[in-house]
């Protein structure tokens, strides 16, 4: 007998969510299992999202604390760090 490629699990939700889930299960034409797939597809892509967005805002006021405006900024930096002389 093949092996199951997929696991069943329980989770508990309100009425009022599976009201919701079966909603928009319908409204999507998928199963309620491919809605949580998506689901969590997508609940991953935000959380990469906003993992980046902290990196862009640490850049950002990295980059404002040390005056960095240019790339030769940044290369002025780089050979401070490497104890480099121009």
């Amino acid at each position: 007998m093949p092996r199951r490629s997929t696991t069943t699990i329980t989770v508990s939700i309100s009425p009022d969510e599976l009201r919701a889930v079966e909603r928009l299960a319908k409204q999507e034409n998928k199963s309620k299992s491919q809605l949580f797939r998506d689901m969590l597809a997508l609940y991953e892509e935000e959380k990469q999202d906003r993992v980046l967005e902290e990196l862009l805002k640490y850049g950002e006021e990295t980059a404002q604390r040390l005056g960095v405006k240019t790339e030769a900024d940044i290369e002025r930096l780089v050979h401070e760090a490497r104890g480099i002389k121009d």
